[in-house]
């Protein structure tokens, strides 16, 4: 691997000779594999699900319930993988736990403005308080298709899925309490696992990588509430995209930066300037990808929040009792009909949910729980993998490794004879798969078209 002559140069400046050897001895080095299991899904029985061995495991020290693997499995091959048990994410961005874990003690209204492929988001609606919501944004359309997939695979029904403009949500005025940007940026900290991010890399390509960000931030900061908190994140390590642009924050803005605990274990570098709180993770000292992470808090005294207001009037749509109870606490949702889709959303960010869809490009929100294909209601496989399925509403299947990589595939599979006709729920190690229709000769495959493992795992 050889790196630019001029980012060498950068980071014997930055961190001296000695240190910036070891940044760029560990940079040649194997990337590394980390996961993290969804809290509702795994209920506690990580060792039972963990796609490797438990003795090939470390935990990840600052976040719960995320482990360090000492190889790579075929994750594709793994059905809980697809059934959202677990997310495959570099470890040095769980660092948000702890930000979270200090700033947000009470539910709040949360944005992921550049939320692709959904690493963060399904870190951070697993995070906040229960009550709060999540709005996921991502402006590219193919990356905003993959992230809907992680979120919906993720399960969590407080969760919105918009594809738009960071000055498209700013036009909302400041609704929301918590804000990452997790900024595009010239990828310094991804050299190891992403080589193309080496030969793109140059001096003018960091400085246009910073005018975005700020760009980014300032559209961001017109989106938060007075008091509210800001999270800016960066996957590189120059002090042009990080400390340079938090210490504008704090300057423009008069944003407070705000400390979090670091255990010195952990070998995190604390930002180069006086009085700014950012953390730096370097690959030589700590296990993970490059990464810079800080925190801010938007100055009470910057206005009133702004309450919107539905544009749409808002009715409860009625569907079948026997619908109805296909989500468990199903009178917390508010029910409505979406171009032939019965969808649930959480009746206390109902009205919000509403707004955004008034103003902003929606993809996907709450549960998508049926279809209605003519007479027919037909559960959606994002009721599937949700958190909130009533699995005693429906006919169960337990399914082998095999039969739920075909499945996974596309393909039909074979039931018991005792089976009945109609929906079934294929279960794999405890865990909701997707749907099936038994038609007792056959069974139609109802998982979606666009997810099917397109390689042979089986």
């Amino acid at each position: 691997m050889v790196l630019p002559e001029k980012f060498i140069a950068q980071m014997e400046k930055q961190l001296g000779v000695q240190q910036a050897g070891l940044l760029f001895d560990a940079i040649s080095q194997e990337v590394v594999t980390s996961i993290r299991f969804n809290n509702v899904k795994s209920d506690g029985n990580v060792s039972a699900l963990m796609p490797v061995s438990m003795d090939c495991v470390q935990p990840v020290p600052w976040a719960r319930n995320a482990w360090y693997l000492a190889t790579r499995p075929s994750f594709t091959a793994d059905p809980l993988f697809h059934a959202g048990v677990y997310y495959v994410q570099e470890a040095s961005s769980m660092f948000l736990e702890q930000i979270v874990s200090t700033y947000a003690n009470s539910p709040v209204r949360a944005l992921d403005l550049c939320a692709a492929p959904g690493g963060k988001s399904t870190h951070l609606v697993s995070l906040l308080p229960k009550g709060s919501l999540l709005v996921s944004n991502e402006i590219n359309k193919q990356r905003s298709n993959i992230l809907c997939e992680n979120i919906v695979k993720w399960g969590n029904p407080a969760c919105v899925v918009t594809r738009n403009a960071p000055d498209q949500i700013a036009a909302l005025g400041p609704v929301f309490d918590f804000i990452l940007v997790d900024a595009p940026c010239s990828g310094e900290g991804m050299f190891r696992r992403d080589e193309q991010a080496i030969g793109c890399w140059s001096p003018e390509n960091v400085q246009m990588c910073a005018r975005r960000q700020w760009e980014i931030v300032s559209s961001a900061w017109n989106s938060l509430k007075p008091g509210g908190i800001l999270v800016y994140s960066t996957c590189t390590f120059n002090e042009y995209e990080d400390e340079q642009i938090l210490e504008r924050i704090v300057s423009e803005f008069n944003a407070e930066s705000l400390p979090v605990d670091c255990c010195s274990e952990w070998n995190i570098t604390p930002a180069t300037k006086d009085g700014l709180y950012g953390y730096h993770f370097y690959q030589h000292k700590t296990k993970g990808e490059g990464l810079f992470m800080g925190a801010v808090r938007k100055p009470f005294c910057d206005g009133p929040a702004r309450n919107l207001k539905c544009k749409s009037k808002q009715q409860n749509f009625s569907v079948p009792a026997g619908v109805r109870n296909w989500i468990l606490n199903d009178a917390d949702y508010r029910f409505k009909c979406l171009n032939d889709s019965i969808i649930a959303v959480p009746c206390e960010h109902a009205d919000f949910i509403q707004t955004v869809a008034d103003n902003l490009y929606v993809l996907y929100s709450g549960i998508e729980v049926a279809k209605i294909k003519g007479k027919d209601i037909v559960p959606s496989h994002s009721l599937a993998v949700s958190t909130e399925i009533n699995k005693d509403s429906f006919v169960q299947s337990p399914v082998d490794l095999r039969t739920a990589l075909l499945y996974l595939q596309g393909n039909a599979v074979v039931l018991e004879n005792n089976i009945p006709k109609g929906f079934v729920l294929l279960i794999y190690r405890n865990q909701p798969l997707g749907f099936v229709k038994n038609l007792g000769n056959r069974t139609n495959n109802l998982y979606p078209e666009y997810w099917k493992i397109r390689n042979n795992p089986v």
